[in-house]
């Protein structure tokens, strides 16, 4: 039975288990920042002029997205605050503010969105329910042939082993339980087919969220995780914008896990879309179904996994969708294969790494030549073109500018985004005298063979911004092993000096005694001609032989 307040607006009621005092909106981790993919999953999903539930806090956007498309809308939260924020936008949306377990939908909705996952339905008030026991709850909410999308986050993804602060600090005050003692909790992909199948779901289609939790900005199927993925799409599910503590390269530790085809089990976050089977259909007794299995069989049915995408995933301002063949731009883009060949940065920062000076002079020379020529793409950057040996091809679509800008401007600001990057993740490189990015850059110029100045790099820097994505070096930090990497070289490099200082500090000492040795000599030999001097056959032959030198000096005087 739910209970109404004066101070609430009309549209919130509360259930049981609300929390007062508690806004989920403003803790510290925040709930997970889900953008263009999950809006456009969503509607695809959307049943026209059906029930949809939402539950749990998501972003303000996709709320509003789903009260203006939904036909009946309504929200569970637990946090008070956070409902009469969200009844006072949405006078039309009905709020209920509570625990999961209490709450009587009295009527099953269509479509039921979970996309944060079940962690934030539990209130401070009771003691949380085993996340078997939630979803069962979550499961009831769902009509027959409704939807459920779920959220889950892997305790073992990928992200896990970036992050350089613990686990278990991520979200402050509101873990006030902690968590990974949960049995039923799903420890991978095989166990979270378990728990839906368990709450009588059937799987449509799982997804892998990249490039971590807090803002994934990919959702790829399982299907597409087994096979190998082209580096120009595995490259820009790797890449991310924030500025967290991470313990490792994102790119490197992420770009392995697609190479081993672990995308799957690693990724930082599931997104299952799972159907709840109607009542006239029963499953087989005694039939055991696999995960693939039970895809494939969805996949087979009336509005199941065929009409969902393959992948979704963003790269710089627009939205693609994965197609057997290739990629589409959304909404109404044409489709496009995928260009093969390795990410032109990765290219460079390994020939760094090995000071393979006559790679990246030849890389370089080719990307120039490819700029002068009517198919390069100004706008491109070493992170968004690919090469294969022959020839380069950007992963996006080219921006729109009003004119096409020089070719000595257009390679200033690429080699400057490269530098930038270059110096920011703190990578080896065989130029160690340029300390900054503008040094650097002049320097790669001179190597693809074209006379650059500092007016061509200033505006490079301007066409940066022109295009909405300029290189500073305060948006990336060096991660913690690029740190430790550093310090093991200087380390080498100090052993080193200290072993030849020592060397010479040994030639030294064997120096200054032979030196000591010398002086004690001289002094013998000077004590001896001083005893010399003074002996009488000395002094006799002396004033002898002085009035033969007289003679002598007079004779050249007359003979002059």
């Amino acid at each position: 039975m739910s209970v109404r307040t004066n101070e609430a607006p009309g549209n919130v009621s509360l259930i049981g288990g609300e929390m007062l005092l508690w806004s989920d909106m403003s803790a510290v981790a925040g709930v997970t920042d889900w953008r263009d993919v999950a809006l456009e999953l969503i509607r695809r999903l959307m049943p026209a002029g059906g029930r949809v539930l939402l539950v749990g806090p998501h972003p303000q956007p996709l709320v509003d997205e789903v009260a203006e498309a939904a036909g009946t809308a309504a929200v569970l939260l637990r946090s008070y605050p956070d409902a009469c924020a969200l009844g006072e936008r949405h006078p039309d949306l009905a709020v209920y503010c509570g625990r999961l377990e209490v709450f009587d939908a009295g009527e099953p909705y269509d479509l039921v969105l979970a996309l944060d996952g079940l962690m934030r339905t539990h209130s401070a008030e009771a003691p949380a329910s085993a996340w078997r026991q939630s979803l069962a709850a979550l499961a009831g909410l769902v009509a027959p042939g409704g939807r459920l999308v779920l959220g889950v986050r892997n305790d073992l993804g990928v992200d896990r082993s970036l992050e350089a602060r613990p686990a278990d600090r991520e979200c402050g005050d509101d873990q006030w339980a902690p968590h990974g003692f949960d049995p039923s909790y799903p420890g991978g992909p095989d166990d979270l087919d378990r728990g839906l199948e368990a709450a009588g779901l059937n799987l449509l289609r799982c997804y892998a969220a990249y490039p971590d939790r807090q803002a994934p900005r990919a959702l790829m199927s399982r299907e597409v995780l087994r096979e190998d993925l082209p580096d120009a799409l595995t490259f820009t599910l790797s890449a991310r914008e924030d500025e967290r503590m991470l313990a490792a390269d994102p790119l490197r530790l992420t770009r392995l896990v697609f190479r081993h085809r672990l995308g799957d089990q690693l990724a930082p976050m599931w997104l299952a879309i799972a159907t709840r089977t109607p009542a006239t259909e029963k499953p087989p007794a005694e039939e055991t179904v696999t995960s693939s299995a039970t895809e494939v069989s969805a996949a087979e049915e009336p509005g199941g996994a065929a009409e969902l995408p393959l992948g979704l995933f963003e790269e710089g301002a627009g939205l693609y969708e994965l197609l057997p063949a290739g990629v589409r731009r959304l909404p109404d883009g044409e489709e496009r294969p995928i260009p093969g060949g390795r990410v032109v940065e990765e290219i460079l920062v390994d020939a760094c790494a090995r000071e393979d000076v006559a790679t990246v002079r030849e890389l370089l020379s080719a990307l120039a030549t490819w700029l002068e020529d009517e198919d390069g793409d100004p706008s491109a950057g070493t992170d968004s073109l690919v090469h294969d040996g022959a020839r380069f091809a950007a992963i996006a679509r080219p921006a729109d500018l009003p004119e096409r800008p020089d070719p000595k401007v257009a390679l200033c600001r690429i080699l400057r985004r490269f530098a930038v990057r270059l110096l920011a993740a703190g990578h080896h490189h065989p130029w160690p005298w340029p300390l900054e990015a503008d040094q650097l850059t002049l320097t790669l110029c001179a190597m693809a063979g074209r006379e650059c100045d500092q007016k061509d790099v200033d505006q490079a820097r301007k066409l940066d911004v022109e295009l909405g994505r300029p290189a500073e070096l305060t948006g990336h930090t060096p991660t913690y092993r690029d740190l430790l990497r550093g310090r093991d070289r200087l380390a080498d490099q100090l052993a080193a000096a200290l072993a030849r200082i020592a060397r010479l500090e040994t030639k030294l000492t064997y120096r200054e005694r032979e030196l000591v040795k010398t002086k004690a000599r001289l002094r013998r030999s000077r004590r001896k001609a001083g005893a010399y001097r003074r002996s009488l056959g000395y002094r006799l032959t002396r004033r002898l032989s002085r009035p033969r030198k007289v003679a002598r000096r007079v004779m050249r005087l007359l003979s002059g």
